[in-house]
């Protein structure tokens, strides 16, 4: 019983140090984190299910704290930050295989921010158009920082995420 109020414990404190680390990114870094061409650093843990299922409710209460903190529209609150879960739950199912982690992520936000920048602020951009620039700025975070993230915390992976309940890591 006692070891499983551990694992608990371990995963509910990953998920908020990872929160934490998305909140504080987005709002260090809000001037490029938010628009029609928008480059979000803190999309780049979007690959930490690989290593611990902590982070897929990690990510996305990041991502709707800074959305709150940030004054967000409601859409962008709730369709955004939806985006995050979906796409750090897809890493998380594809965790077997590290080079497919960025995927999910890059697609989920590609396929729905543009929708929530036309209606949650009414940008004139044509919805294809929107979808190569926010599918360009999550390549660049997810699939180039996220992979240089995954690479260098993988050297580490047992003693960053060894004790969060059913991770990827302890494999």
């Amino acid at each position: 019983m006692r070891e499983k109020n551990n694992k608990t414990v371990y995963f509910v404190a990953y998920g908020a140090v990872i929160a934490a680390i998305y909140t504080v990114l987005t709002l260090v870094f809000a001037p490029i984190s938010f628009g029609p061409v928008q480059f979000r650093i803190a999309e780049a843990l979007c690959i930490l299910p690989f290593f611990t299922p902590a982070a897929v409710p990690g990510v996305f209460i990041g991502c709707l704290l800074s959305n709150l903190l940030c004054g967000a529209a409601p859409l962008d609150i709730v369709f955004g930050s939806l985006a995050t879960l979906i796409g750090a739950a897809g890493s998380y199912g594809l965790r077997g295989n590290k080079w497919l982690v960025c995927l999910p992520p890059i697609a989920a936000n590609t396929a729905i921010i543009p929708w929530v920048l036309r209606f949650a602020y009414g940008s004139p951009d044509l919805i294809p158009v929107a979808m190569v620039t926010v599918g360009i700025g999550e390549i660049l975070a997810i699939g180039v920082l996220g992979n240089i993230l995954l690479l260098a915390l993988e050297r580490y992976k047992n003693i960053l995420f060894g004790r969060c309940a059913g991770n990827a890591a302890a494999r």
